[in-house]
């Protein structure tokens, strides 16, 4: 995808927002322990991930990226972050980021915010916060706790100016009229913009009738299995305007951890291994025109009435195939270490599992392990990149 081919390398080619990204920059340059988090507020797509992930790689940090799933309530957040604040000559420079603040659960008896707040208020680590919004009465508290930078829609003549110099790079060229069309339809959100530039070199139209405006991932599988029609359920589908192996990994996590019918199942995941060939095939062959074909592949994974949500891992699709096909010697193990731990299985096999295997693959941690464990952990330490 132009989106992830053309993503910065550095900061400084980061597009628009030169204010807030000199702040952003100015902060981290200074931090130390016990400074305010920085909490970035901007549409989606403008650019709060990508400056977050290009931050650690320029000063020496590994990003530790959640979102609200990942901390919605308050044993979330300390099973997932306490580790983290505690263990930094085990993780090396840790830097945690969370996405989508605004979206923690508010509520007394989930306590996420409650619990998030405790831990912003004495931080051991950078921590980044992003939002969509801060004008809900969740976000004043956090607020308050946190130095805010205000990130804004990249202005049409920038857009105009960078995506005529990725055209360039690929060696395509769109009509005056659409290349127009474009950049006011992405609505100042350059991934949309490159999403979409692509789609029409691809012989995709932008169809301003749309029905849904752009989609995060969570909003638009749960708007997918929800759709009354077969016709909403595509219009959601081209909302979906993010990298087609996240959309494969979103659909494929949902699928196997929602409470349907084994034959069901079974339909739903032909229909996911037929994507990925085609997204396998596009990617060795570098003929992005077939992308066209890997929606209407995915379409047909709709049907009405069927009791699917959105579920996310924080585990990449080949590190949880193995642990799922591994799943008798992993189980065995996770429930070893949750009793050290004090934390459940699951706990243990989804969260902790992933950063003893770092730490094991980079010669930070050593540990006696039963015969019967180690083939399998070579395995999954051979998957980490």
């Amino acid at each position: 995808m132009w989106s992830e081919k053309h993503r910065p390398k550095q900061i400084i080619d980061m597009v628009g927002n030169e204010e807030a990204r000199k702040s952003f920059v100015d902060w981290i340059i200074k931090w130390k322990k016990g400074a305010k988090p920085i909490l970035l507020v901007g549409p989606p797509g403008i650019g709060k991930t990508t400056l977050a992930q290009l931050a650690a790689k320029e000063f020496g940090y590994d990003v530790i990226g959640m979102n609200a799933s990942d901390v919605r309530n308050k044993s979330n957040i300390e099973e997932l972050l306490s580790p983290l604040l505690g263990s930094t000559s085990l993780l090396g420079r840790p830097m945690i980021f969370i996405d989508e603040v605004d979206g923690i659960h508010g509520r007394s008896d989930f306590g996420g915010v409650e619990a998030l707040l405790k831990i912003l208020k004495e931080p051991t680590v950078p921590i980044i916060l992003a939002a969509n919004s801060d004008d809900s009465d969740k976000m004043k508290n956090i607020k308050k706790t946190a130095k805010t930078i205000y990130l804004k829609p990249v202005p049409p003549r920038l857009l105009g100016l960078y995506l005529g110099k990725v055209l360039k790079e690929e060696g395509a060229k769109l009509s005056p009229g659409t290349t127009i069309k474009v950049i006011v339809e992405c609505r100042g959100d350059i991934r949309s913009m490159l999403n979409m530039a692509q789609a029409q070199m691809g012989g995709f139209d932008v169809d301003s009738e749309k029905s849904f405006e752009a989609l995060d991932i969570e909003a638009g599988i749960n708007a997918f299995f929800k759709a009354k029609t077969r016709q909403e359920a595509q219009s959601v589908l081209y909302s979906l305007r993010i990298d087609p192996r996240e959309k494969l990994n979103a659909f494929y996590s949902s699928i196997v951890t929602s409470n349907i019918q084994n034959k069901d199942m079974a339909r739903l995941l032909d229909v996911i291994s037929e994507a990925d060939v085609l997204y396998g095939r596009i990617i060795r062959t570098q003929e992005w025109r077939l992308l066209r074909y890997l929606d209407n592949i995915l379409l047909r994974l709709y049907s009405e009435n069927l009791p699917i949500q959105y579920s996310q891992y924080n585990l990449s699709w080949p590190l949880l195939n193995k642990l799922r096909w591994d799943g008798k010697v992993i189980k065995s193990l996770a429930a070893n270490l949750a009793q050290r731990f004090h934390v459940s299985q699951s706990t243990t096999a989804t969260y902790y599992l992933p950063y003893i295997l770092f730490c094991m693959k980079n010669k930070k941690l050593e540990l006696e392990i039963n015969p019967e464990y180690s083939e399998v952990l070579q395995k999954e330490i051979e998957l980490i990149h």
